[in-house]
């Protein structure tokens, strides 16, 4: 039977590439929609144009003569086209008996096939079932059990998408195509968006001190009215995009403008703290325990496999504040938060944080590939929190806000870890001192610093170093062992201490501890040195 090459997996997946008929088809489907299209949208278009396209070519291939089937009989000079032989055409020299008892009575007919030197012998008025006779001729064009555009794209999605993104961003045609938020359009269609509207809305966005709709500011850009509202708007959002002064925000489900450099600088420049390096390690040996402890931090940056995304629907839920976070006035997007907060891959969201205790309300930047939400700074210092403090998150009536609080208990000063940097020998040292504390708290992650500057430099100097954790980890075990009369120190004091200065989820610090010959594991996650 023919094989039609839209079909086969073999035609999507190593041979379909979009060509500039291609590309026309898709510019005229866009001009007479006179709307943007996604990018799903057009794959699929474009499939149905080949499926229209190989009917046509069977129509057109099959009116040059009548289908040869098995079962039909054929006079001599009758003209047949042979689908089964990409559609040959052929003239019937001479009918004559055929000779073979399994099939009857039936003729032999020899062709003559265009562009071939020697004529072909073919069964004819054949009383047998033959796979080329079931159907008949107009199942080429009308079969139930072809694919359909849509279940072709759901088939061959990222092979298609693949070879359409190229052609409309790299293509011949680059410039003829714009994609605004995720749909396709012509570029002829956007309305003109010059410097002085861009000009305009930043001032807009300045003078109101918080971002803003393309929709909000369209009112006061006068832009070409002759276009759609609904394309004016497209042309403004693309406009915004490609301007460098300008970032995108969502906030409620909507995507709003704001100006980078209004944003907060932890927001604009993920802090060298709050980003994770990733190092190779060798998790097989982490123990039970290790990851047990590994999960009771839930590291945003973690990688265990007993974690697993808290569920929507569960109303509150806690964490403990490490260096970075408290550092920075950030908190983190991990397993246990992520799901209070909007869902993306990139960019960044805007949320309202209201306080538990005092009900201040703290506009909370979430930046998604940093995993983090930030704008707490002023919270965290007002209510004095140390590192290691337990941070609950709840669900507020209102669906965009949040309540953020601490689990508070009488004030009083409790001995924590103070690091100093010394920055002759590069290393960080410590020593027990008191510190006021007014919340509960994980007293193994508790650390405090004497000199916020000399530390800030001290991690500066090491950003270039060596990348090997072990001789930090051996250090600071060195140090915080020296601290308590028992010479053991447990592993998330280490992670605690080790991320004043670098960021790493617990897991590469665990293994830096087990794998060292130097320490011994006394249990109960303790260390000492051997």
């Amino acid at each position: 039977m023919l094989q039609r090459p839209t079909q086969t997996a073999a035609f999507w997946r190593d041979q379909f590439e979009v060509t500039s008929d291609d590309l026309e088809f898709l510019y005229n489907l866009l001009l007479d929609a006179q709307a943007p299209k996604s990018r799903e949208d057009l794959a699929v278009a474009l499939a149905g144009e080949y499926l229209r396209r190989e009917n046509a070519t069977i129509e057109t291939e099959l009116a040059k003569g009548d289908i040869y089937l098995p079962k039909e009989s054929y006079a001599e000079g009758q003209t047949l086209v042979f689908p089964a032989l990409d559609f040959a055409v052929g003239d019937v020299l001479s009918v004559r008996d055929g000779q073979n008892p399994e099939h009857g009575k039936f003729d032999v007919i020899a062709v003559q096939l265009a562009g071939e030197d020697a004529p072909r012998e073919f069964a004819a008025a054949l009383q047998t079932p033959h796979r080329l006779s079931e159907g008949g001729g107009n199942v080429l064009l009308d079969d139930g059990a072809l694919l359909s555009a849509e279940e072709i794209y759901s088939l061959y999605n990222d092979d298609i998408d693949d070879s359409l993104l190229f052609a409309l961003e790299e293509g011949s045609r680059r410039e003829d195509f714009v994609e605004v938020e995720a749909q396709w359009l012509l570029a002829d269609m956007l309305a003109e968006v010059h410097i002085g509207h861009l000009n305009i809305a930043e001032a807009l966005i300045e003078v109101a001190g918080h971002p803003l709709s393309a929709q909000t500011m369209l009112g006061d850009l006068d832009l070409d009215e002759n276009v759609p509202k609904t394309m004016r708007l497209i042309s403004l959002n693309h406009a915004l995009n490609k301007d460098k002064r300008f970032d995108t925000v969502e906030k409620d489900g909507r995507t709003l403008w704001y100006l980078k450099r209004m944003e907060p600088e932890v927001v604009g420049t993920t802090p060298a703290l709050l980003r994770y390096t990733p190092v190779p390690y060798n998790r097989s040996l982490l123990s039970v325990e290790m990851l047990q402890l590994e999960w009771e931090l839930d590291d945003e940056w973690g990688e265990s496999s007993i974690v697993g995304d808290v569920p929507a629907l569960v109303p509150s839920t806690s964490f403990t504040l490490i260096y970075p976070h408290r550092k920075y006035g950030t908190i983190p997007l991990s397993s246990r938060t992520k799901s209070f907060f909007p869902r993306q891959e990139r960019g960044k969201s805007l949320v309202t944080l209201v306080d538990g205790r005092w009900g201040t309300r703290y506009e909370g930047w979430v930046a998604h590939q940093g995993r983090y939400v930030s704008g707490l700074g002023k919270w965290m210092d007002d209510h004095e929190l140390p590192v290691g403090a337990y941070i609950t998150l709840e669900r507020a009536e209102q669906g965009n806000e949040l309540i953020i609080d601490f689990r508070t208990r009488r004030a009083k000063r409790e001995w924590a870890r103070v690091a100093t940097a010394d920055l002759e020998t590069m290393r960080l040292t410590f020593d027990m001192n008191k510190v006021k504390v007014a919340c509960e708290y994980d007293d193994t992650l508790i650390v405090a610093e004497s000199d916020p500057q000399a530390l800030a430099q001290l991690r500066q100097a090491m950003e270039s170093a060596d990348d090997n954790l072990a001789p930090l980890v051996e250090q600071i075990v060195r140090e915080l062992t020296g601290l308590n009369p028992q010479g053991t120190v447990h592993a998330k004091s280490v992670y605690s201490a080790v991320n004043m200065v670098r960021r790493t989820p617990p897991g590469p610090v665990f293994y830096a501890l087990i794998s060292n010959p130097r320490f011994k594991d006394v249990g109960g996650g303790l260390f000492a040195l051997a």
